[in-house]
């Protein structure tokens, strides 16, 4: 008997097939069972989210930047703005640190929340490297972009996570989040706050959400609501769906108040039954 020249490829096995269109189904439920699967073994049932600017930098690398920019004659007005932006990088990862410290040193149940964030550098970064520099896991929900978007270093490496559907990851966003902070940044974090609050005003999410809206001077410019109560396009009430401020201390005495008395007060009875 001679031997086949052909060898049939399982269904399961076929690159080509699995990455076709017809195959799209069986890609999207992938990223909904592999995250679920790996949050249920590790645990993690309460995250809190640092959306933000992936090209904010670590003050660090801004005034390294500004010195090079002043000796060599660079573009001083960017470099400054840099800067002067840096200190969100710096806020969030301060935050970050202090809520996992808060976190860890909770007495008296088993929660525990686990600080997460797009996975990719300026302020999600910051988020990474504030939870990892007070040692607490942490999470990092990356796309696959053609540009900008690499995993940072200090991502806890089994909760590193990378999607190639947009929907997917604002899922895994939104499902586990028991509080989220939204920093200055750009399409990307407007259209996630704006969904976020889409689906708190909509009742989609049900749960308590706090959600801080951090860096007054930024989002001033950026939004203004008033026009939208003034024409009747929201209620004057949907504006308090988040809170403003610019203070670390603030931001985390908030989201600790709030999810003292809510997501803490609230049983937990297994991994898919809490996420509502």
């Amino acid at each position: 008997m001679t031997e086949s020249r052909y060898r049939a490829v399982k269904a399961y096995k076929n690159e080509s097939f699995l990455a076709s269109p017809e195959a799209r189904i069986m890609r999207i439920m992938a990223e909904y069972l592999e995250p679920q699967t790996r949050f249920e073994e590790l645990r993690v049932k309460d995250t809190i989210v640092f959306f933000g600017s992936a090209r904010i930098p670590s003050r660090e690398v801004a005034v390294r930047e500004l010195e090079a920019a002043q000796q060599a004659g660079g573009d001083l007005t960017r470099a400054e703005m840099r800067v002067k932006m840096s200190r969100y990088y710096e806020d969030t990862r301060e935050l970050a640190r202090r809520l996992t410290q808060w976190s860890k040193g909770l007495a008296g149940t088993d929660r525990r929340f686990v600080v997460c964030s797009g996975g990719g550098p300026g302020i999600m970064e910051a988020a990474n490297r504030g939870a990892s520099e007070a040692k607490g896991e942490n999470i990092g929900l990356n796309i696959s972009l053609p540009f900008e978007q690499q995993d940072n270093p200090y991502i806890t490496r089994r909760l590193a996570f990378e999607f190639h559907y947009f929907f997917m990851r604002k899922f895994w966003f939104s499902y586990l989040a028991k509080a989220m902070v939204v920093m200055p940044g750009g399409f990307g974090t407007f259209d996630e706050f704006m969904e976020v609050v889409t689906l708190v005003q909509t009742l989609k999410i049900k749960k308590h959400m706090p959600i801080v809206l951090f860096g007054t001077e930024y989002w001033d410019e950026i939004l203004n609501f008033e026009p939208m109560v003034k024409y009747g396009t929201i209620s004057p009430e949907d504006v308090n769906l988040f809170f403003r401020t610019d203070s670390v201390d603030d931001a985390y005495n908030y989201l600790v108040e709030d999810l003292t008395q809510h997501a803490l007060k609230k049983p937990t009875t297994g991994f898919l039954a809490d996420q509502k």
